[in-house]
């Protein structure tokens, strides 16, 4: 008999994502990652809730079950009853939140509408010193707190504790979380009735992948500033005057004074390199949170990426957030246009292609673990010489950039993350967009169409 599959089993085959579905207890990893307690048990139970477990139902099956009547389907999308893009009318929601404000204003109004008696969301925490990270889930039930909880959060969070307190507390819930949650939480409803019947609602947010809190160090090494004196982190400052596409990173010190930094000028701060990627964002094939009721995502296309006030693209699956929606449309609350799918997938493109492209290609790298991924894209490598460079070295930043900065943090020298990570940028700019001479060489050897 096949021994039952056990969470240390998904830590060492690089697969867990650290949700915290699994397990009371999750501690932070070397790297900055989130792992379940060495020893949690595994068993049938377990295999059946992973995210990442070979045994698992995937995204088709549970859409299915989920949306069993949804009018339209799209490869890419999954089920669903609208697609939309633009951006909140009312108040200053769109000012203060991540895009157009579309995540903030549909918590805050199944609140209004006590549809749920609670949200679990990510927000920072009071005092990174003292609770040993920066950002956290919590539970928000009214509007202020919803508030205080916007903008964007790169940062690696876990659900375990957020799973016990609706557990112990009877009430409707909807919950904020980026695709893999979202299924870990569909995989739990399925064998938890408490969960099941407490979580009503499930609000996804599109995710080209989750980063580690090596990030956070990197941005404190390259702003010259201790870590121990970072009280908050902001990774995407609005400004109107600035296309919604040039982040820029916020760091508050202890004194009050900030430290800022576009990302283009940082060492590693080209998002698509995969720089302190989570290991199991490798093996993902859902961009767009294909089971939530309702998911969210920038519009990361033209005229929409240069306004700085940021839009949204939103999918709504089930009836009732789609009615919610096109009534708030019809109101003038919400200043949103419908759309056909293409349009959302083009928003989307270069997230679809690492997931499907370059995920096809990934599964057919060799691989020492025992547990091996099941996913819905079939293995392929009939891709042309410089797209399997591009992937190969997004595999190899993600893994190595862990590995430099934990020799950085060991010996006191952030230099040799920095110089490291700039250099690779380079060679890495250079393969996929024929940036700077080494660009130009490579596309005089592979005069292929340029990497995207």
């Amino acid at each position: 008999m096949a021994e039952a599959l056990r969470p240390d089993d998904i830590v060492g085959a690089g697969l867990c994502i650290g949700c915290g579905g699994c397990a009371a207890a999750m501690r932070m990893d070397r790297d900055g990652l989130w792992k379940p307690e060495p020893g949690t048990p595994g068993g049938a139970d377990f295999a059946a809730r992973c995210p990442f477990s070979p045994d698992a139902a995937n995204e088709d099956v549970l859409a299915a079950e989920r949306f069993p009547a949804a009018p339209a389907h799209s490869e890419l999308l999954g089920r669903f009853e609208s697609t939309w893009v633009g951006h909140v009318a009312e108040r200053d929601v769109r000012a203060n939140g991540s895009s157009g404000g579309m995540v903030s204003w549909v918590a805050a109004e199944l609140l209004r509408t006590g549809a749920v008696d609670a949200v679990a969301h990510v927000a920072p925490v009071a005092d990174p010193g003292a609770d040993g990270r920066f950002f956290r889930y919590r539970l928000s039930r009214d509007v202020e707190e919803i508030a205080g909880g916007a903008k964007s959060r790169y940062y690696p969070v876990e659900l375990s504790a957020v799973i016990a307190a609706i557990r112990a507390t009877p009430g409707r819930y909807a919950v904020v979380a980026v695709p893999c949650f979202i299924k870990a939480l569909n995989l739990l409803r399925r064998t938890d009735p408490v969960i099941a019947e407490r979580v009503t609602h499930l609000l996804g947010l599109f995710c080209g992948h989750q980063k580690s809190a090596r990030l956070v160090d990197s941005f404190a090494w390259q702003l010259d500033t201790p870590i121990a004196r970072v009280r908050a982190v902001d990774y995407r400052i609005k400004d109107a005057t600035r296309p919604a596409n040039w982040y820029r990173a916020h760091l508050t010190l202890d004194d009050g004074s900030a430290r800022a930094e576009d990302w283009w000028h940082l060492a590693d701060g080209d998002w698509g390199a995969g720089f302190f990627q989570n290991p199991a964002c490798d093996w993902c094939d859902d961009v767009v949170a294909e089971i939530a009721d309702v998911a969210f995502g920038d519009a990361w296309v033209e005229p929409y990426s240069s306004d700085g006030r940021g839009t949204n693209v939103v999918i709504a699956r089930s009836p009732a957030v789609h009615a919610m929606i096109a009534g708030a449309v019809a109101d003038g609350r919400l200043a949103l246009t419908e759309v056909d799918a293409a349009f959302v997938e083009q928003t989307q493109a270069a997230g679809f292609r690492h997931r499907r492209e370059g995920l096809a290609y990934r599964l057919t790298w060799r691989r020492a673990a025992t547990v091996q991924p099941v996913k819905r894209v079939a293995p392929s490598a009939a891709l042309p010489v410089r797209r399997k460079l591009v992937y190969r070295m997004r595999h190899m930043i993600a893994r190595d950039s862990h590995r430099i900065a934990r020799a950085a943090l060991r010996t006191g020298r952030p230099g040799l993350y920095t110089t490291w990570a700039r250099k690779v940028l380079a060679v890495y700019r250079a393969v996929a967009w024929s940036h700077g001479r080494l660009g130009a060489w490579v596309d005089r050897v592979l005069p292929e169409r340029r990497a995207r």
